[in-house]
């Protein structure tokens, strides 16, 4: 069962602040240090209803330590897979402790729903997903480290008798005018004598050194760079088993039975073990698992699984496309009595496949139960909450004895984040079969990954829009067809009147003015597992809104560029974005011979990013990408470098989805298993790019995935250009080879 709290988790939001009133500095001794952190309440002191049990402090989490050594160690409440939350969040400490850069650690911190909670999900759950990293910590951590700061500056103050505003902090050391002067180790453990402060004042812009510092690099570069920074896969522990899975090879099946005779005369194969997700097999190393798991024969149950191939499934969508919408989404205007008298009217059909995460690192998880009966998991906890509820209730001890270890994580793109546990319970119930006689570590292998795994949905787009005689966009119809994310897990409640938001975001808001539109909806059953996946439901309704407006301004004979200008208000987020992606690359200056561009603006997760992409023709029918100019719009940038970097990789991994990346089933087994069949982008195909940040004074919103949703229509709008050819059928690969 999942936690009841979790049924009313709210959406993310880009920016939410919590409420001043609700968090409560605390401060305790670490050590030979400190520990500054919060505690939260459960309602609001002011009101009227408030009980004793409401109102009383949950349990302190620190956000951030001193030890004697002067080392500042950031505890974070957001899960690091590369996408520099860490990185971010020890900015914040850092710009507002006056920490020393070079002495930063952060760790990965879990257990406290009160104070890790992520605010832009309304603080019930700690959890890392919808680019919200930011949004959440930007003003609790800040204030930890100035809370820290102060007291470090008081007990300064006490030690030398001196007026603490007498006393400046610059990289990790405390002056004064007299001379004096010491490290923060030198008042760490005095600092724990010295009252919290009620009111902590925040550093002013004028005087950041850090935040928003295009110059500073990431505190873990050289680790991740030398190959000694440690992810799950690395960990060891005395006694370490290993074990590896075999999953059903149809969705909803199960094992009826299995010989597992062969497999244990392998040597190094210690056991192979039912689990309700799976047969494991156990061995003392990597290798004699995957020999013993070879050996292995299993019968499994198909009653319930699907059986359906992608071909199949894509034929339906197709059919249900071309009938009326099940729900509603969006209804502005009379589209259809637009659509009747339009001067022109134009439609078009997309469809999208199942796409893989293919993170570098393979899921994974270890489980050890220990002597005192503490259960420890070591993994990705993106959803740390939920696999500790779900590990205690599978070994059957309390949710506070299981203690969670937040490794980073090779890559996720919201593969870990599941209500399910995944692979975290696999490790539970393996360790669990073997009587937790000794550690296990479950590894999936890449055809786990592709065979088993969770996908982005596959979709299918109908969409039609209406002309006036002027060329003006006046009707816009858009009937969505796909599996619903958040049906059948804790986010069921945000599916309002048959609408799953994540359908259809991206769609149902489309910043151009247009009086007559509708958003449809047709959500369908399928037993092919999804789940989000990196910019989540803007990956298609992105594609399909801006490819087939740019055959619209063809259609009117306009410019695409001054197209969607015309029907954004000039100083709104997408036209600034848009004329500066324009100008920077000089999109009204003629190309050398055999260039083409394509132009794309979307606005996801709170941010909004406009992308132009220049492209070749290879001359086998097919297009290289050469150049993408992309202008960003994500609030404040508190890491200028990182977002650069987010904005690459995000272009990078959506460039590979479209141009060949599929998951395709054949009688309801998936086709693909390993990176020679599921073909992610080869480095020689990724184009130069340039990433031009918008300033701007509004709290950050997201950056680990808006640079997705862009590319792809960009690309397309440039590939019609080079070839004449419209692609509205995702990879590029099965379109342009049809």
């Amino acid at each position: 069962m999942l936690p009841k709290l979790m049924q009313t988790i709210a959406l993310p939001a880009a920016r939410v602040e919590a409420s001043r009133r609700q968090f409560l500095l605390g401060a305790l001794a670490a050590g030979t240090g400190i520990a500054v952190g919060f505690r939260l309440l459960s309602a609001s002191p002011a009101a009227a209803s408030e009980t004793a049990e409401e109102s009383r402090p949950h349990a302190f989490s620190p956000y951030v330590t001193i030890d004697g050594e002067g080392k500042v160690t950031v505890l974070s409440s957001q899960f690091e897979m590369g996408q520099g939350s860490y990185n971010g969040i020890a900015t914040l400490v850092a710009e507002e402790l006056d920490a020393d850069w070079s002495t930063i650690e952060v760790k990965g911190a879990a257990g406290n729903i009160p104070a890790y909670g992520n605010i832009a999900f309304g603080g019930t759950l700690q959890a890392t997903g919808g680019s919200t990293s930011m949004a959440s910590s930007w003003e609790r951590y800040r204030k930890a480290g100035a809370a820290a700061r102060a007291m470090l500056v008081a007990a300064a103050a006490a030690e030398w008798g001196v007026d603490a505003t007498e006393i400046t902090v610059e990289n990790g050391v405390l002056s004064h005018p007299s001379g004096k002067s010491g490290g923060f180790g030198e008042f760490a453990a005095k600092a724990v004598s010295i009252a919290v402060p009620t009111d902590v004042k925040l550093k002013q812009p004028s005087d950041w050194k850090l935040i928003g510092n295009a110059g500073l690099k990431r505190f873990d570069s050289a680790r991740k760079a030398n190959g000694t920074e440690q992810y799950t896969i690395d960990v060891k522990l005395p006694g370490l088993l290993t074990a590896v899975m075999i999953h059903p090879p149809r969705f909803g099946a199960k094992a009826k039975s299995f010989d597992a005779s062969a497999a244990r005369a392998v040597k190094g194969v210690i056991d192979v073990v039912e689990t309700p997700r799976g047969i494991a097999v156990v061995g003392d190393n990597m290798w004699a698992a995957l020999k013993g798991r070879e050996a292995v024969t299993v019968e499994w149950d198909e009653t319930a699984a699907e059986k359906r191939g992608t071909a199949g499934l894509m034929s339906a969508y197709r059919d249900l496309a071309k009938k009326t919408p099940v729900a509603i989404a969006r209804n502005d205007g009379d589209a259809e009595a637009q659509f009747a008298k339009a001067a022109k009217v134009l439609e078009a059909s997309f469809e999208f496949p199942y796409l893989a995460h293919a993170a570098m690192e393979p899921l994974n998880a270890v489980a050890r139960m220990d002597n005192d009966g503490t259960l420890e998991i070591w993994g990705g906890h993106q959803f740390p909450d939920v696999y500790q509820r779900l590990s205690g209730e599978i070994a059957r001890v309390p949710a506070e004895k299981v203690r969670l270890h937040v490794m980073k994580t090779g890559g996720s793109f919201g593969r870990r984040a599941v209500f399910d546990g995944d692979v975290v319970v696999e490790a539970v119930y393996v360790a669990k079969a073997i009587g937790f006689r000794a550690p296990v570590k479950v590894q999936w292998t890449r055809e786990n990954d592709m065979q088993a795994g969770r996908y982005r949905p596959a979709y299918v787009h109908s969409l039609k829009a209406g002309l006036d005689e002027g060329g003006r966009l006046v009707a816009w119809h858009n009937h969505i067809v796909g599996q619903s994310i958040m049906a059948k897990t804790a986010f069921e409640g945000m599916v309002q009147n048959g609408v799953d938001p994540t359908s259809v975001e991206g769609a149902n808001n489309l910043p151009y003015a247009i009086p007559n539109q509708t958003v449809g909806l047709t959500t369908t059953d399928a037993g092919v597992p999804v789940l989000w996946w990196r910019s989540v439901g803007s990956t298609h309704t992105a594609f399909a809104a801006e490819t087939f407006l740019d055959e619209v301004a063809e259609a009117a004979g306009r410019d695409p560029v001054e197209f969607r200008l015309s029907m954004l208000e000039p100083e709104s987020r997408h036209a600034i974005v848009l004329r500066l992606a324009a100008e920077k690359a000089e999109w009204e200056k003629p190309l050398p011979q055999g260039r083409f561009r394509g132009v794309a603006v979307a606005e996801s997760f709170g941010s909004v990013v406009a992308q132009i992409a220049e492209v070749s023709a290879d001359g086998n029918g097919g297009i290289k990408v050469e150049r993408v100019v992309a202008a960003v719009d994500c609030g404040l940038a508190i890491n200028p470098d990182q977002v650069r970097a987010q904005v690459e990789g995000g272009i990078g991994f959506g460039l590979s989805a479209i141009l060949d990346e599929e998951i395709t089933l054949t009688d309801g087994k998936v086709d693909q298993g390993n990176f020679d069949t599921y073909t992610p982008l080869r480095i020689d195909a990724m184009p130069k790019v340039e990433v031009h940040i918008i300033a701007s004074a509004n709290p950050p919103s997201g950056i680990g995935e808006p640079g997705v949703p862009p590319i792809g229509p960009a690309v397309a709008n440039a590939a019609y250009r080079a070839l004449g050819k419209r692609i509205r059928v995702l990879p590029f690969a099965r379109s342009l080879n049809a």
